[in-house]
């Protein structure tokens, strides 16, 4: 009867340690999401007013597309860094950021973390 107990205890510990690694995953992943749909947002803002046939046309840059997201995810992003943010079409913010994940308390298994990434989109306010 001690065997069995002890097997079910071990057993329990062990999907505890489980969920609380893929509940810690989730997490980081959805903040990851945050900072990249913030970034996305700050760089939509960052477009370029111009009076096109006297109509106001607002368009986007790579290079403030970057700037400003560099500058919401050096902001709010404490384990993010900017891996690419790009206008595609000149009204849109397409920005990539990248973590890592260690998990909380067993890091034998994956002693280096997990690359996470998140890639969000925002057009601009102005269409």
């Amino acid at each position: 009867m001690l065997i069995l107990t002890l097997g079910y205890a071990v057993l329990a510990i062990a999907v505890i340690l489980v969920c609380t690694a893929a509940t810690s995953l989730y997490l980081a992943q959805k903040q990851l999401d945050a900072v990249a749909d913030a970034a996305a947002l700050a760089a939509a803002d960052g477009f370029e007013l111009s009076i096109v046939g006297g109509e106001p046309v607002a368009t986007l840059t790579d290079a403030r597309v970057r700037r400003e997201a560099d500058a919401m995810v050096e902001s709010i992003g404490e384990r993010a860094h900017l891996v690419a943010a790009t206008s595609p079409d000149g009204v849109s913010a397409r920005v990539t950021v990248a973590g890592q994940w260690h998990p909380p308390i067993v890091t034998i298994f994956v002693p280096d973390g997990v690359a996470l990434e998140s890639t969000a989109t925002s057009r601009t306010a102005l269409r």
